[in-house]
């Protein structure tokens, strides 16, 4: 097309459909790589971009929670702290997308995305705070997520649902349920605070062939002013995927949400502010009630929990859980490895709720699972193919496996205090040994013998380190 003459290029262009951006010669890849050379080249890197973005701002604005539009494309290279390198980085981006197949990119799906994600944060934001890492979900717990909310037998027979993430960030987890129901079968609906991911979240719905959802992504505060509603109350969805913050200072407006008119929706409690630490509130208790109230009658839910929640004693974590139980709206809790994601080694489970599960829930410890690998400074854990796949089986068929996974009852777990931590229900092995008494006499003399020998070594070593100090303080 960058070859085209120009009124080749409009004629072209007059007749693809109305979701199509406009695109002039000089924004092609082409025109970029070949004035990759170029004196600041992350100028007209960025230049282009934004001029896009504005050319096609009717098609791919997003709306804050106020209403005001926001255009597709921010100033990527200055997302990179050292100016030094942004050149490079703009130079790194246009070589690695020149040769990229996007004929290819609806059949890998995702998979091309979420390595670029991988590639920006581990060679360009490795040491500035990670500008790029919090929006990035590891492929393996966005697979494992949609493999086991939308599985193999009803794959195909899902038609005109709705799916939601209240913390969207760049949309992995969204990406990958769309593509587990199809991206024709289904509607994307987010809401983020942070403007960069609902960029970001766009450029993914535009390479993944779901720009018709692109009206229903929203900039705003989800906690303080919820977007999406029916009416007056909020809309309820028929699947619901999140991996929110876990820690947040959002003592400026706690107290807003506390009140009686968001009773309803935070139905366990809002969390108090801490005296100390206030950045280390417990923001995805809110986010976690506000996915339960979200959900439609038959919807179900994954959701990213850090681990301590499914075993906490009291407080909101325990008044979640119960109401889930009581309810009869749990699937089940997969305990990852611990250092699964690249910027936290907080240990996570995923928790999936189904408003439709009247029966067994299924308790998996993955915890022992994956290979660690040394990521620069940082340990990181990757599950290998038949990793995922043995906890997608497992879940999805109930199996209870020996100190792998459990499959309980809901009265089982409210007599465990409500916990959903698989080990407290695997079952505890005592081995035993046949010892007549003249065996067991001579081990416990044995034991015996040992301690005697071993008091007397102590006693000698006491000795020796008194009169040690003795010749030191004479010294």
């Amino acid at each position: 097309m960058a070859s085209l003459g120009a009124d080749e290029l409009e004629m072209l262009q007059l007749q693809l459909g109305p979701d199509t951006p406009r695109l002039k010669p000089e924004h092609f890849l082409a025109h970029l790589f070949g004035r990759q050379n170029n004196p600041e080249f992350a100028k007209l890197f960025d230049d282009t971009l934004r001029d896009i973005a504005i050319t096609n701002n009717e098609i791919f604005a997003v709306k804050t929670d106020g209403g005001a539009k926001v255009t597709l494309f921010d100033r990527v290279s200055e997302y990179i702290s050292d100016p030094s390198r942004r050149d490079d980085f703009c130079r790194a981006l246009i070589n690695k997308l020149v040769e990229f197949s996007f004929e290819r990119i609806f059949t890998q799906k995702y998979d091309f995305y979420a390595a670029l994600f991988e590639y920006l944060i581990k060679d360009y934001n490795s040491n500035s705070g990670g500008k790029y890492a919090e929006y990035y979900t590891p492929h393996s717990v966005a697979k494992i997520m949609a493999a086991i909310l939308v599985p193999d037998g009803v794959r195909g027979k899902i038609r005109n649902v709705s799916c939601y993430d209240p913390s969207a960030g760049s949309g992995t987890l969204l990406m990958n349920i769309a593509h587990a129901i199809g991206e024709q079968r289904c509607s994307i609906y987010s809401q983020d605070i942070s403007q960069k991911s609902s960029s970001l979240l766009r450029l993914n719905l535009i390479l993944n062939n779901l720009v018709h959802s692109i009206p229903n992504i929203i900039q705003g505060n989800t906690m303080l002013h919820p977007y999406h509603r029916d009416g007056k109350g909020l809309k309820k969805f028929d699947y619901i995927v999140s991996n929110p913050p876990f820690k947040m200072d959002f003592s400026d407006f706690r107290n807003e949400l506390d009140t009686k008119e968001h009773q309803d929706r935070f139905f366990a409690g809002v969390p108090n502010i801490p005296k100390q630490a206030v950045d280390k509130m417990a923001i995805y208790q809110l986010f976690l009630q506000h996915i339960i109230h979200s959900l439609k009658v038959g919807g179900k839910a994954a959701v990213v929990v850090p681990t301590g929640f499914t075993n906490a004693q009291s407080g909101i974590d325990k008044g979640i859980r119960q109401h889930l139980v009581d309810n009869k709206m749990l699937a089940g809790v997969v305990s990852m490895p611990s250092n699964i994601f690249a910027t936290t080694g907080t240990n996570v489970s995923i928790l999936f709720i189904d408003t439709t599960n009247k029966e067994n829930v299924v308790l998996i410890d993955a915890s022992g699972l994956g290979t660690k690998i040394k990521d620069g400074k940082n340990q990181k854990t990757l599950l290998s193919e038949s990793d995922e796949d043995r906890i997608i089986t497992t879940f999805n068929c109930k199996q209870a496996v020996e100190s792998f996974s459990e499959v309980v009852s809901y009265a089982d777990i409210a007599a465990k205090n409500y916990s959903l931590s698989a080990g407290q229900y695997f079952e505890v092995k005592i081995e035993y040994s046949d010892l007549t008494p003249q065996q067991f006499a001579a081990k416990m003399q044995s034991f015996t013998d040992n301690l005697d020998t071993l008091f007397v070594e102590s006693a000698e070593l006491k000795k020796q380190i008194k009169k040690q100090l003795a010749r030191l303080q004479y010294e």
